[in-house]
């Protein structure tokens, strides 16, 4: 680990460190005895639910992979792409699949503003949440989301039909702050337009948007088998209200430690809180199982399938590595 991730790691540890300082002090009449008492009589078929849709929005999204290289790769399967070891079973170059990567990014964040969109403007959706002063926060949230998924489908577009133009301009945008971040970022947006050329045509578009929804749908449905497994009123919360939970803790994942996160937990846990009226100590039960269920339960497997396919982290890692070295100029 270089000096750069070690000191952005200590920063975050702080900023955690001050985050679980202040819950702790807003959190003094914290009982632990109630707190395993609720973890404990939690339904455990409904977090099993939870996990199974889980692991399916993995298969839709090897399903999306599949659509993405129809182009390039028709003869792929989609058994093939549940693998981790992707590059290596499609035989795609690393850079391709991080132009892929950015698109999917794209249709993520397109197909969640879809849902929350729905969530906000459909009548009786978020309103009859147990704080409605809220609503108003979330609508502009909803907006903004929205706003950015417009102005990201423009870019899209434009770099689509003008991708080396873009390129060049933005090489010349930036090249007064540095020639190689100049020439970096050209690259990037080069990168990006290649993964928009797996977007072959509007039945391509269309099932890539159905897809993704359908896969957030699954997240979503999972957050409720979650949050449904402790048989309590204060977390019989609808599928269109856990969507400001996904968007905490999509925002909370912004600030983690590696490997052991942070950031997504305490999001989670503050909102069920405060939005919801959960009680702390079911709140931070629900809250560490949500990752768990989310995150934690498909590493198992992971690793199996990366173990099988000898997969090796490091390889990948220093194949990034020489791939971020060929785009800079030479000198």
């Amino acid at each position: 680990m270089d000096k750069k991730r070690i000191l952005a790691s200590l920063v975050v540890f702080c900023i955690l460190a001050i985050l679980v300082y202040l819950q702790y002090r807003h959190w003094r009449t914290f009982d632990w005895g109630t707190f395993w008492s609720q973890t404990h009589r939690i339904k455990k078929w409904h977090v099993f639910h939870g996990i199974v849709l889980i692991y399916l929005a993995y298969v839709v999204q090897a399903v999306r992979w599949k659509i993405f290289l129809k182009p390039v790769r028709p003869q792929t399967k989609v058994s093939e792409l549940v693998s981790p070891t992707l590059a290596r079973r499609t035989g795609l170059p690393f850079s391709s699949q991080l132009a892929v990567w950015a698109v999917e990014r794209i249709f993520d964040i397109g197909a969640f503003g879809v849902l929350m969109a729905l969530a906000i403007f459909l009548p009786s959706a978020l309103q009859s949440i147990p704080h409605p002063e809220y609503y108003q926060r979330f609508r502009e949230a909803g907006f903004f989301l929205i706003a950015f998924v417009v102005g990201t489908t423009a870019a899209a577009v434009v770099i689509r039909r003008n991708g080396d133009a873009a390129a060049r301009w933005v090489e010349q945008r930036f090249a007064h702050l540095s020639s190689n971040l100049g020439h970096k970022l050209g690259e990037k947006v080069r990168e990006f337009g290649m993964g928009l050329n797996t977007i072959h045509g509007p039945v391509s578009l269309l099932s890539l948007s159905v897809v993704s929804v359908g896969m957030w749908y699954m997240i979503a449905l999972s957050y409720h088998e979650v949050t449904h497994s402790y048989g309590v009123d204060a977390l019989e919360i609808p599928v269109s209200q856990l969507l400001i939970l996904i968007f905490a803790s999509m925002l909370g994942s912004m600030l983690q430690l590696p490997a052991v996160g942070g950031g997504s937990q305490m999001a989670t846990i503050a909102t069920l809180s405060s939005v919801f009226d959960v009680p702390p100590e079911m709140a931070a039960s629900c809250g560490i199982l949500l990752w768990l269920v989310t995150f934690a339960a498909v590493i198992p497997l992971g690793l199996l399938l990366a173990h099988r396919e000898r997969l090796s982290l490091r390889k990948l890692s220093v194949e990034s590595h020489h791939t971020e070295e060929s785009d800079l100029p030479a000198s």
